[in-house]
């Protein structure tokens, strides 16, 4: 049976979706399951969660917590991670609160921009002594890798260690799929589509309904048209604060949809946050300082429901949209599945960078992660990654070369810091934040 490890198990939400995920794949059921968190509280919580799935769903895996990442990591054959270094108090806190002082607003700083930036340097030396780990104690296990940010993260991981077997994962693409079934009123299961890019600046490429003939519809005109027509999209059925307003209005303007939500490309991009503009926040309905108001209703009602599971509520176990049981199913009996995952490009992408990351559809086997050549994308969606690729290339660089000099150049290049600061404003805020973060850094960042 495998040993599947969980590092960062104190996410214990994120936990309940993929092991409940496990537990229902046959295959999966007698798993020897590894928690490891530094915080004894979230796990001791994560823990009394993975026990009362084994038990609703009545199989026989294996539940340990350990505080040791080693002994976790020991013989795993799969290793989920999920950690935030420095959480979200006091560390996603100040990646939103300095900027505001300089004048730059953010929606979820995580993923790109000077939050992004800060979360890939204070990720990264973790991820890198987690892959030593690996290499010693479980050199042939797949990391599947779910933190942000994602594309920084991986690109740094096939640099330092390119023998770790790794895939970055994230549910934009499952989680628009529903988005955009939902704004047409059309069954999820009579779609299909192809996705490329890296991860977040991703495009549906296609996006076609079965006709009743067993032919396929484009449906790209009808979401043009009504669009125009101001039909669509509806109120977003994730988070109705949070409209799509951004990824139509991109549509109308690249010609193809994305993968990541508006609040989250908003900052991605020059366009849609700026100094003086309101108009356009509300046009569009930008949810500024969204993942911090995020964090704080996501504490509280874990914290309600946990009670409740304390007090010997029944769990409910429905599959969620992750990738995780159907990589490791599909590894463990050999029975292809096809994923979005992100993986260095290596000529899958003609037009961008060999090194970068890129997301794309994998299929997946008893042979591992296996990307799918996509050729070149239109020029347009190329050109507006690159813009994004530039920055993790820098962080990166930073990062490999211990080179201080780079993390200003990446906040220098990064679209929408650059819109709103000039250079001494970017360089003192940079400083700022650097010094902010120190005690989560490493030492040649000071």
């Amino acid at each position: 049976m495998p040993k599947i490890t969980f590092i960062g198990a104190g996410s214990t939400i994120f936990l309940r979706h993929i092991l409940g995920d496990a537990l229902l794949m046959p295959s999966l059921q007698d798993a020897e399951i590894a928690l490891m968190d530094i915080d004894e509280g979230r796990l001791a919580e994560s823990e009394l969660v993975a026990r009362q799935l084994a038990d609703t769903l009545k199989v026989g895996a294996s539940i340990e917590a350990t505080t040791s990442r080693r002994a976790a990591l020991d013989g795993a054959d799969f290793v989920i991670v999920s950690v935030q270094i420095g959480g979200y108090k006091p560390c996603t806190v100040t990646d939103f609160d300095i900027p505001k002082q300089y004048g730059l607003r953010q929606t979820i700083a995580d993923t790109l921009g000077i939050g992004g930036i800060m979360r890939g340097l204070r990720t990264v030396p973790f991820l890198w002594d987690l892959c030593a780990d690996m290499a010693e104690l479980c050199p042939h296990a797949l990391m599947l890798q779910y933190v942000n940010p994602m594309a920084i993260n991986c690109w740094a991981i096939s640099d330092r260690f390119p023998d770790i077997r790794t895939v970055g994962l994230c549910h934009s693409v499952p989680n628009t799929v529903f988005e955009l079934t939902h704004d047409l009123d059309i069954p999820m299961e009579d779609v299909r589509y192809r996705v490329a890019g890296i991860n977040h600046v991703a495009f549906f490429l296609n996006f076609e309904q079965r006709m009743g003939n067993g032919g396929w519809r484009d449906l790209y005109p009808e979401l043009r048209q009504k669009y125009a027509d101001k039909v669509i999209p509806k109120e977003n059925p994730v988070r109705p604060r949070c409209p799509n307003l951004v990824r139509y209005e991109m549509m109308d303007q690249l010609g193809y949809f994305l993968t990541e939500s508006s609040e989250h490309f908003a900052e991605y991009c020059p366009w849609f946050i700026k100094d003086g503009r309101d108009d356009l926040i509300e046009r569009y309905g930008i949810p500024l300082d969204e993942y911090p108001t995020r964090c704080e209703e996501q504490i509280a009602e874990w914290n309600d429901h946990f009670a409740r599971l304390r007090a010997g509520e029944q769990m409910d176990i429905v599959a969620s949209n992750e990738y995780a049981a159907v990589i490791m199913n599909a590894e463990m009996t050999d029975s292809p599945a096809t994923i979005y995952g992100n993986v260095r490009n290596d000529g899958v992408i003609s037009n961008l960078p060999s090194d970068c990351i890129v997301e794309v559809p994998c299929m997946v086997d008893s042979n591992g992660i296996q990307p799918t050549s996509i050729g070149a994308l239109p020029p347009q969606l190329a050109a507006m990654m690159r813009t994004n690729i530039n920055v993790q290339e820098l962080v990166v660089a930073a990062l490999v070369e211990e080179n201080r000099e780079h993390i200003f150049h990446a906040a220098m290049f990064d679209p929408h810091t650059a819109a709103e600061l000039d250079v001494t404003q970017i360089r003192s805020m940079t400083n700022d934040l650097l010094t902010a973060h120190r005690d989560w850094l490493p030492a040649w960042t000071q």
